[in-house]
């Protein structure tokens, strides 16, 4: 985990919970996170997302992503998708002079997310459910597609995408072995 950055530049978004080895596409327009994407872009492709709270307050866990692909529209939009790599729990925000925040944030706690040691727990269970109560609910999505995921991506991935509330996911995102939720 010493590899990654312990300040890190933090896009708070307040509709999205973003886990790691789920991809996310981002649509950038606001002027301070396009000046996030382009600082990160040609430092270290490095950033966290995390959930905003009203105000101007954060939750105290987040993913550190990396930018997998980087496209400028002609309109000055950039069309960034970004590959979750690990949680983190935010220690303290760091005071800047840039349009946008950056913290201070620790991954111990997380660091099976990068070692993949939550592959041994049987999830097939879990997916066989998951296929039936996307079925039942009239819920789409591309099987075939979701299939090819590695282990960790299938329950990440349904854990974003799944039809409950934001801050249930957030909980998700906040549990110290998120398979284990599952066994």
């Amino acid at each position: 985990m010493k590899r990654y950055p312990n300040i890190i530049s933090v896009f708070p978004l307040s509709g999205v919970i973003y886990f790691p080895k789920t991809n996310l596409p981002l649509n950038i327009f606001e002027q301070r996170y396009l000046n996030l994407i382009n600082d990160a872009y040609n430092k270290d492709k490095l950033m966290g997302m995390v959930k905003s709270k009203k105000g101007n307050s954060v939750y105290e866990i987040g993913c550190l992503g990396k930018t997998s692909d980087y496209q400028k529209s002609r309109d000055g939009r950039i069309l960034i998708n970004l590959t979750g790599i690990s949680r983190f729990k935010i220690l303290k925000e760091i005071p800047n002079d840039k349009l946008y925040r950056e913290f201070q944030v620790n991954y111990e706690s997380f660091i099976g997310d990068v070692e993949n040691k939550h592959n041994k727990i049987d999830a097939k269970e879990l997916m066989e459910k998951a296929r039936v109560f996307f079925k039942r609910h009239g819920l789409l999505l591309n099987w075939k597609e979701f299939e090819k995921l590695d282990h960790t991506q299938r329950i990440n991935t349904l854990a974003m995408i799944a039809p409950i509330t934001n801050e249930e996911k957030q909980k998700l995102l906040e549990a110290i072995s998120l398979e284990n939720k599952f066994k």
